[in-house]
C-alpha cells in the first residue's frame, strides 16, 4: 500500500490509526485506498505491537483492563465475592495469553475521562467491568475503541454484554433442596437494595415457585431498606418460617435470639456462601467461574474485532452450586 501511494510505511501506518500528526488529506487518501482494496485494520494486533514497543519485551501478553468503581456505600461483605471473581478473571486471562490489570475509577486522579486517556495511550482495548454496588456510569469512555463486558447482572450506561449468576435457577435449586429436607415454610429475607439491583430476581423466583408450584406454605418475603435485627425478629415471630433464605450469616444469630435452634428446629440457606466467613449451607454463586467466563467473552470479541456498544446486549448466566453446611441438616 505504501508503494502504491508513494508514501512511507510509517505515514501509512499512522494514517490508518488516524494519527493527528499526519495531514488530514493524507490520512483520508490512505484510508480511502485501504477501503478500496478491502484492508481491515486489526486494533488488537496494533495494541500488541504498541505494547511490545513500549516494554521492549520479546514475548508479550496482551493487556486487559479490570475496571472497578470506588464506592463508599458498598458493604464490606461483598469483598470476598469480588476478589474471587477477579482471581478467576486474572487466571483465565493468563491462560489465554493476556495480562489483567486493575484500574479503579474514583481513586485520586482517576476519573472516567482520565481512564479513557490511560487505556488509549496503553493500547488496551478489552475491558472487564467489575461488579458495582450501584449502577455503573462509564458512558464517558470512548467505546468505539473498546470491547467490554460487565461481570454482574445489569448495566445500562452503556448497555454492554454481561455475565452473572443465574439467580432464578439458583433459587429453584435452593427450594428443591429445602423441600427434600422436609421444610414447609421457607421465608426470604433481603435488604431492599440487594433485591432491587437485580430487578428483584431472587424475590420473583421465590414468589413464583411458592405461589405457582404450591409446594410450600406462603410466608411473605421480608424486604427492608435496612435489614436489621429488630425488623427481622418482628417478621420471624409473626410468620414463623421454618427455614430462612438470605445473604448474611448474621441472620442465624437473629434466629437464635428468637428461640430457634439451627439446624435442629430451623434452617438457614445462604444465597451467596462466598461472602460469609461463617460456614453456611446454601448457594455458591461461583464468582471464580464468572470471572473466567467474562474474560473469555472479552477476548473472543477482541479476536473478532467487535468494538463499541453492542446493538443487542446479551446476558450470559453461570449456574450456582449447592453447598452443604452446618445451618441445614445433612
Amino acid at each position: 500500500m505504501a508503494r502504491a501511494l508513494g508514501l512511507s510505511r510509517t505515514t501509512v501506518s499512522e494514517s490508518l490509526r488516524d494519527e493527528p500528526r499526519v495531514h488530514l488529506a493524507t490520512r483520508q487518501r490512505v484510508q480511502a485506498h485501504a477501503r478500496a482494496v478491502g484492508y481491515r485494520f486489526n486494533p488488537l494486533a496494533s495494541s500488541i505491537l504498541s505494547e511490545v514497543r513500549r516494554t521492549r519485551l520479546s514475548a508479550f501478553h496482551g493487556v486487559l483492563a479490570a475496571v472497578s468503581l470506588e464506592e463508599p456505600r458498598r458493604p464490606p461483605f461483598t469483598g470476598p465475592f469480588w476478589r474471587e471473581l477477579l482471581r478467576g478473571a486474572a487466571a483465565r486471562a493468563e491462560q489465554l495469553g493476556f495480562k489483567l490489570e486493575q484500574f479503579v475509577v474514583g481513586e485520586p486522579g482517576v476519573s472516567v475521562h482520565r481512564l479513557d486517556t490511560i487505556l488509549q495511550s496503553r493500547g488496551i482495548r478489552g475491558v472487564l467491568i467489575m461488579p458495582a454496588w450501584d449502577q455503573p456510569e462509564l458512558t464517558q469512555l470512548d467505546w468505539q475503541h473498546y470491547t467490554g463486558v460487565y461481570a454482574d447482572y445489569l448495566i445500562d450506561h452503556p448497555a454492554l454484554h454481561s455475565v452473572c449468576p443465574d439467580h432464578p435457577r439458583a433459587m429453584v435449586t435452593a427450594l428443591e433442596r429445602l423441600k427434600q429436607l422436609g421444610y414447609r415454610r421457607p421465608g426470604l429475607a433481603l435488604q431492599e437494595h440487594e433485591s432491587a439491583r437485580l430487578q428483584h430476581r431472587w424475590a420473583g423466583a421465590f414468589l413464583a415457585d411458592v405461589r405457582l408450584n404450591r409446594r410450600f406454605a406462603f410466608v411473605p418475603p421480608l424486604i427492608e431498606p435496612q435489614l436489621n435485627v429488630a425488623r427481622f425478629k418482628k417478621w420471624f415471630q409473626r410468620y414463623q418460617p421454618d427455614v430462612v433464605l438470605g445473604h448474611r450469616a448474621e441472620i442465624v444469630g437473629w434466629m437464635k435470639d428468637c428461640g430457634a435452634r439451627v439446624p435442629q428446629t430451623h434452617g438457614f440457606c445462604c444465597l451467596n456462601t462466598s461472602i460469609n466467613a461463617t460456614p453456611c449451607a446454601g448457594l455458591d454463586q461461583q464468582p471464580y467461574q464468572i470471572g473466567v467466563r467474562g474474560v473469555e467473552i472479552v477476548i473472543s470479541q477482541l479476536h473478532r474485532n467487535e468494538y463499541g456498544i453492542p446493538e443487542l446486549p446479551c446476558n450470559t448466566t453461570v449456574p450456582s452450586r449447592w453447598v452443604d453446611g452446618p445451618t441445614l441438616p445433612s
